[in-house]
């Protein structure tokens, strides 16, 4: 009797392992739990990582085109902000004392005025995630709206210097101020009314109503 070639004991082996039972948690027809890839390659597994940002909801500037009154220019300068938030109320009155060129205005999200602007650049006026500023013909958000507000305001040039850090460790710094601001720093039922200095710098109909 002749002895089996080498080949012929190299199928005889391979048809065994084919046919064995799949071994628990591996997937019928797969040859020690990976499927062969088209070609006889490897087919790389899954790390289970989703990819980063797949999902949220991607803040970088953008063109204002589309938006009322962007072409004339009459929106630029103005900063969208959270009217209910104590903090942002802070800032905007911290912004208005040292802009003394009066370039920027301002209208909360809550307000007729700024809710659709605020729809339009996909901020939920009902939880603002960001703020925004309307500067030469973009809306800016999150790091880069404070970045650009504060560098734009005698003595804090150097404010810039913050750009060339990365994005996500910037805004990833934005967001935890943010996500406790109501809970730090307080909230209001409605946008408080400012002095008769501010108050000709906000946007026409830019504020809620009184509670």
């Amino acid at each position: 009797m002749s002895r089996p070639r080498p080949a012929d004991r190299d199928a005889d082996a391979g048809n065994q392992q084919a046919a064995r039972p799949a071994r628990a948690g591996e997937a019928p027809g797969r040859i020690g739990g990976k499927l062969p890839a088209a070609g006889g390659a490897e087919a790389p597994r899954e790390s289970g990582r989703t990819t980063p940002g797949r999902g949220a909801r991607a803040w970088h500037l953008r063109p204002l085109d589309g938006l009322p009154g962007a072409a004339g220019r009459e929106l630029d300068g103005l900063i969208l902000f959270d009217g209910v938030c104590l903090l942002c109320a802070r800032s905007i009155r911290f912004v208005a004392a040292r802009d003394r060129a009066a370039r920027f205005r301002f209208a909360s999200v809550q307000s007729p005025a700024g809710r659709p602007l605020a729809e339009r650049l996909g901020i939920d006026p009902a939880a603002p995630e960001s703020v925004a500023v309307l500067l030469e013909g973009r809306a800016l958000f999150k790091s880069d709206a404070a970045i650009a507000v504060l560098r734009r305001l005698p003595g804090w040039g150097w404010v810039r210097l913050l750009g060339l850090l990365p994005c996500r460790l910037r805004d990833g710094l934005y967001d935890r101020v943010a996500g406790s601001r109501y809970r730090l720093f307080g909230r209001s039922d409605a946008c408080p009314l400012p002095g008769p200095e501010l108050r000709r710098r906000i946007l026409p109909d830019g504020l809620a109503p009184e509670a």
